[in-house]
């Protein structure tokens, strides 16, 4: 009876550290990584969603969500478009609190969408930002059919990514629309990638400082991985 009792305290003592280290995982225990070790979460996240092993949903129960209520400490920022197909939670295998997402379509930066970054940079202490671009964008192609001065809301995105389109026209010229727009989206994440540095003094500072790295990638919507681009 003894080692009865004995067992079921082991077993209620084992759940109550599950829970509690699941709660610190999600509320900061993850704030003192590096920017590669960030990186190196971020892949294999994106690993095991691409074997459909994932296991991010364990981190968006309620101990976790309690845990987080007063405060977050997410070790990754990723500027992803807003493609419906793209959720960057999803396809890192991430739960609640552990990456801080700016999304907008073509994952071009304005002044709101750096000082989102910065926000997360410099009050929450992120190392790592991530630009992520993706296979057949939307926003991409609409730049590399525009013809003209492009009008609109619509039209001002269009203009971030112009000067991406005239660059890989250089770059694949001669070569069928395709790839003249998955270079294009290639040249859009590398070219917004230096862009954080040349428009906002916060993340240049950072970044000189040694507290941030900053990575350009690409999602492929076919096999669902992600490779960082060079």
């Amino acid at each position: 009876m003894l080692s009865g009792r004995i067992r079921n305290a082991v077993i209620v003592m084992c759940a109550l550290c599950a829970v509690s280290g699941a709660v610190a995982f999600a509320s900061g225990a993850k704030a003192a990584m590096s920017a590669d070790e960030a990186l190196k979460s971020l892949i294999s996240g994106n690993e095991r969603y691409v074997a459909n092993q994932m296991t991010g949903q364990k981190l968006c129960d309620l101990p976790t969500r309690q845990g987080l209520a007063k405060g977050q400490n997410p070790y990754a920022i990723i500027l992803s478009c807003s493609d419906s197909r793209v959720p960057p939670e999803i396809i890192f295998d991430k739960g609640l609190g552990e990456i801080f997402v700016v999304r907008v379509a073509g994952n071009i930066p304005d002044p709101v969408v750096l000082g989102s970054i910065e926000y997360a940079a410099e009050h929450l202490g992120s190392p790592l930002v991530m630009v992520l671009g993706h296979e057949r964008c939307g926003a991409v192609t609409a730049a590399v059919d525009a013809k003209g001065k492009p009008e609109g809301n619509i039209g001002a995105i269009i203009s971030k990514i112009t000067p991406a389109v005239k660059q890989a026209k250089k770059e694949a010229a001669g070569k069928p629309k395709a790839e003249l727009v998955e270079t294009a989206i290639d040249d859009n994440v590398k070219l917004v990638s230096a862009a954080l540095t040349k428009q906002s003094k916060v993340i240049k500072h950072l970044v000189d400082a040694g507290k941030i790295k900053i990575v350009s990638a690409k999602y492929d919507l076919d096999d669902g991985k992600v490779t960082v681009l060079k």
